[in-house]
């Protein structure tokens, strides 16, 4: 049996991708946009749309790293798992190295949150229009005369949206416009997020159902914290702190995933004895 096989069905891999998403969800825009919608819409109505996102999310993620070594050996699948935990971890290093004592990534990622959410609400709750170049005009615009847009690049985009919208306003009808807000936010924001691709990463290298397990209990608390008291946690803890500590982690992930990378090959190299009539 190869390390990799001891090692993949271990809680190592509910605990890893626990600690990854803590680290990387705590503070962060998606985390952000659930508090604030949490602040004037249920609680439980937020939680359920943002989580729903995320378990779905946190599933494909899996999913996607489970199919990666039946078409790339284990070996190099937990290399290229290495090189990411490192890069994301020097990344975060030198984020962390250059923030200040006080909150303003924090404070910038909460206005970059805010805005999301007033362009969603512009585009489907009346208060603006989406224009024929697919950019949201605000109604205040609008009463001042609107802006000239590109009408040659319009029609392709207006066609997708209609589809889009349509869509959303059918599960709207059903789920309710603040659950499918909070779902397709949380998704938009998160896919090609790092802690995505960390999960797909730790679902190459482990049991995918593992970190499925690992990842959906971390947006949980993530999230359950996010709806709770989101704005009064966003101002108490410490971006460049977590973001130093997430770093470590991340560094010591990559280094974990080097050794193991390096141990399947040597296990591999090794010859197996034969018995004496030669089987």
């Amino acid at each position: 049996m190869s390390t990799s096989e001891q090692h993949e069905g271990t809680p190592e891999a509910l605990v890893q991708s626990f600690a990854m998403i803590i680290v990387s969800e705590v503070g962060d825009k998606t985390f952000l946009i659930a508090a604030i919608l949490a602040m004037s819409n249920p609680r439980i109505t937020v939680f359920a749309g943002a989580f729903g996102s995320l378990v779905v999310m946190s599933i494909l993620s899996a999913a996607m790293g489970h199919i990666l070594p039946t078409l790339i050996p284990k070996k190099w699948t937990q290399l290229a798992a290495a090189v990411l935990f490192l890069v994301f971890g020097f990344k975060m290093l030198m984020e962390g190295r250059a923030m200040g004592p006080g909150n303003e990534k924090m404070e910038e990622e909460m206005k970059e949150a805010a805005e999301e959410i007033e362009e969603d609400d512009a585009k489907h709750d009346g208060t603006g229009r989406v224009g024929e170049d697919g950019n949201v005009i605000p109604l205040e615009e609008m009463e001042e005369g609107g802006r000239p847009v590109d009408r040659g690049a319009a029609r392709s985009s207006k066609n997708k949206s209609s589809v889009v919208e349509g869509a959303r306003n059918f599960c709207s009808f059903f789920l309710g416009p603040v659950f499918v807000k909070a779902f397709v936010l949380t998704f938009l924001g998160e896919w090609g997020d790092r802690s995505q691709i960390a999960t797909i990463a730790l679902g190459a290298a482990h049991n995918a159902y593992l970190v499925a397990a690992g990842t959906i209990i971390g947006h949980a608390c993530c999230t359950g914290a996010a709806v709770i008291g989101g704005k009064y946690i966003s101002t108490k803890i410490s971006v460049r702190n977590i973001t130093l500590g997430g770093a470590t982690l991340f560094l010591l992930f990559g280094i974990i995933y080097f050794y193991q990378a390096f141990a399947e090959s040597t296990a591999d190299e090794i010859p197996i004895p034969m018995n004496e009539d030669g089987r």
